[in-house]
């Protein structure tokens, strides 16, 4: 279907949450890419929106947990969460390639819903 990074992961878990595949797809759509500018993984977006459809509280309460850990798992596997470090852009060497960015990020997703028991 051509997804991007982002989509690829986020759309993964659309049976899970009850939101179609075409409004998760378009939703993640600007998040690919390092939103475009290669920072943030885009794989690690789309996992940021489903650890955030999972955990939120609708609200602005206190006590959500955070993503920030599996954030951190997946850097210390790859060794960056910025794209443009991924992909080597300025070294030439890269760290991790955009199918594993994405296996890596719905592997951190799917551990971290199991841990929560989903």
């Amino acid at each position: 279907r051509g997804c991007n990074c982002a989509q690829a992961v986020a759309c993964t878990f659309c049976k899970e949450f009850g939101i179609s595949e075409d409004d998760m797809f378009r939703i993640a759509e600007g998040f690919g890419l390092g939103m475009g500018v290669m920072e943030m993984c885009g794989a690690l977006s789309g996992m940021a929106m489903i650890i955030g459809l999972d955990n939120s509280q609708g609200g602005t309460e206190e006590g959500s947990r955070t993503k920030g850990d599996t954030v951190e798992k997946f850097k210390e596997k790859n060794g960056s969460c910025i794209c443009r470090e991924l992909k080597g852009v300025e070294t030439g060497k890269v760290l991790c390639s955009c199918p594993q960015c994405i296996a890596d990020a719905v592997a951190l997703t799917e551990e971290y819903l199991a841990e929560q028991g989903k």
